[in-house]
């Protein structure tokens, strides 16, 4: 008997778009002879519906005009298991959830709180480890306390800064090494917010454009070497895809470079040695682990002088676009994405 798999999109993030073409890439893949496929969207307002559009119209946002639409509310009442349809008071039961969403109200722990009270299965990481791993300040606090490199860095209340500007340039060049830097608000993801900072002139406008994503600012010390992802995939017992490199055609790997200009080359195999290779690997899956994801994660690195693996962040719900990195990984491996989500089910069924 088919499972009935409903793929949730969209959102109240600035990742919006970018979840949209993940969703896509997860419809067109999505065996049809194994599941019954649902799609939700979720718009900008935080409206729910249930909509019948295809791939090509959730990818281009025509979806929301569609007249399949109704609206359609996930419930934690586990006596549902499902969806909630108000305006027939129907409710339709899900075998298990894939949360093609990113960044905040999707990848940070809301949704995923919300699906653990329902009761059903879902894709990727639990409410504790989304939220950790999506938070920079709290993430890199662990991975310093485990030991595992990372780039140096500091954070601070975005409403303290008015008061502490002083004290952070001071620290930027006593514990940073100075400029540049790159300045993040503390939760966001696909570099929304992210500026590089080459001089102290710029840090109030880069501090303002973190803040307006989040209330927390992070501001790390500019790595200069290969930037380098690794795609993990199980539960328990984790394993690491090959890596791969990221030639960036910007300044920095920023949301035009990842989405937009599509310009920036991809290696895999990175172009390291295998030595250095096998150490991100095993640095990813430690990481993976402590950090308590399940499901998928795309760990991000820098190598440094061709040997240093230094640590960036872990992203627990990466891009499924057809460009993406966490799916280009796996086929490498020989795993083709219609089998990649039949694994990413088969765990989340497992858990």
């Amino acid at each position: 008997m088919k499972k009935t798999i409903a793929v949730l999109f969209g959102g109240c993030s600035s990742e919006h778009e970018i979840s949209r073409l993940s969703a896509a890439t997860v419809l067109r893949n999505l065996s049809r002879d194994k599941y019954d496929v649902l799609s939700v969207g979720i718009t900008k307002s935080g409206r729910w519906f249930l909509t019948k559009a295809t791939p090509e119209q959730v990818e281009n946002g025509e979806w929301e005009n569609h007249p399949s639409n109704c609206q359609a509310f996930l419930t934690p009442d586990r006596s549902v298991h499902g969806l909630f349809l108000p305006a027939s008071r129907e409710t339709v039961r899900l075998d298990a959830v894939i949360p093609a969403l990113h960044g905040k109200n999707g990848e940070d722990g809301t949704v995923q709180g919300l699906l653990q009270l329902s009761g059903i299965p879902y894709v990727g990481c639990a409410a504790l480890a989304s939220a950790v791993c999506m938070d920079k300040a709290v993430s890199h606090t662990l991975l310093s306390a485990a030991g595992i490199g990372q780039a140096k860095y500091l954070w601070f209340y975005s409403s303290d800064y008015a008061e502490q500007a002083a004290s952070v340039r001071e620290r930027i060049a006593s514990d940073l090494g100075g400029y540049p830097v790159f300045v993040k608000p503390a939760n966001a993801g696909s570099s929304v917010g992210v500026s590089r900072v080459e001089r102290g002139d710029d840090l109030d406008a880069a501090v303002a454009k973190a803040a307006h994503e989040d209330w927390r600012v992070v501001i790390e010390e500019c790595v200069t070497g290969r930037e380098v992802e690794c795609a993990v995939l199980g539960n328990e017992k984790p394993e690491a895809a090959l890596v791969g490199e990221i030639g960036a055609s910007a300044a920095f790997y920023d949301y035009d470079d990842k989405y937009v200009n599509g310009t920036s080359q991809l290696f895999i195999p990175a172009r390291l040695s295998q030595e250095v290779i096998e150490e991100i690997r095993r640095t990813a899956c430690r990481a993976y682990r402590l950090l308590g994801c399940e499901g998928l994660a795309r760990v991000d690195f820098f190598v440094r002088n061709e040997t240093e693996v230094i640590l960036n962040e872990l992203n627990t719900l990466p891009g499924f676009t057809s460009i993406s990195m966490y799916p280009k990984l796996w086929e490498a491996c020989g795993v083709s994405c219609p089998e990649l989500l039949d694994r990413l089910l088969a765990l989340a069924f497992e858990r």
